[in-house]
């Protein structure tokens, strides 16, 4: 199982609240098959009304694993495509002042993090990022804290969340991989999978 302990690495600040799903990935966009692809039509017409200018079209940002954001993100529709399109992007973590329920269930879904801190500190992060983009993030789930240059804070997640992460138990694919000799020995107890032939 994949384990998550901690996210290290450049940031993306992404200012403003309520920030919806439909803005993180249109809705033309949602009848792909597979997800593949759905990365470079993350935030698909905020970045065409801005022309080149939005966060994930800017240069400085192109590395960044953290996106940093405000209240109330990934509110509206409860699509997988968006959380979907911000990975295949590139991130690996969210720090954000609130997440909209079901957008948190999602990123927990796919083993990304959605940590949360007061306004102050998560406003006093996007503005060190946007002074310096190679700024190191480091947020570490053990400690519940997230640091960068000289600060820290600590960050919030729910007690069931960061067990799943750190013990890997969001990964139900590999818990199924890794459990399979039990999940062979459980299948052969059961009656209605014992098939038996004779004559009628």
């Amino acid at each position: 199982m994949s384990q998550v302990k901690g996210i290290q690495g450049q940031a993306l600040p992404l200012v403003g609240n309520d920030i919806d799903t439909d803005r993180i990935i249109p809705a033309r966009f949602l009848r792909c098959v597979t997800f593949d692809g759905l990365g470079e039509h993350v935030f698909a017409d905020d970045r065409q009304q801005q022309g080149g200018n939005h966060p994930f079209d800017l240069p400085q940002y192109q590395q960044a694993t953290i996106l940093v954001v405000n209240r109330n993100f990934g509110c509206g529709s409860s699509r997988e495509h968006a959380p979907q399109a911000i990975i295949k992007w590139g991130i690996k973590a969210i720090i954000g002042e609130s997440f909209a329920e079901i957008f948190l269930g999602n990123c927990l879904a796919n083993g990304v993090p959605c940590v949360t801190a007061s306004h102050d500190q998560v406003q006093a992060l996007q503005g060190a990022i946007a002074e310096d983009p190679n700024l190191m993030v480091d947020l570490d789930l053990t400690s519940s804290s997230v640091a960068y240059g000289d600060q820290s804070f600590a960050v919030v997640l729910s007690d069931g969340a960061q067990q799943m992460l750190l013990d890997g138990q969001w990964d139900t694919c590999g818990q199924l991989v890794q459990n399979r000799n039990q999940i062979v020995a459980t299948s052969q107890k059961l009656p209605y999978l014992q098939w038996t032939t004779g004559a009628a």
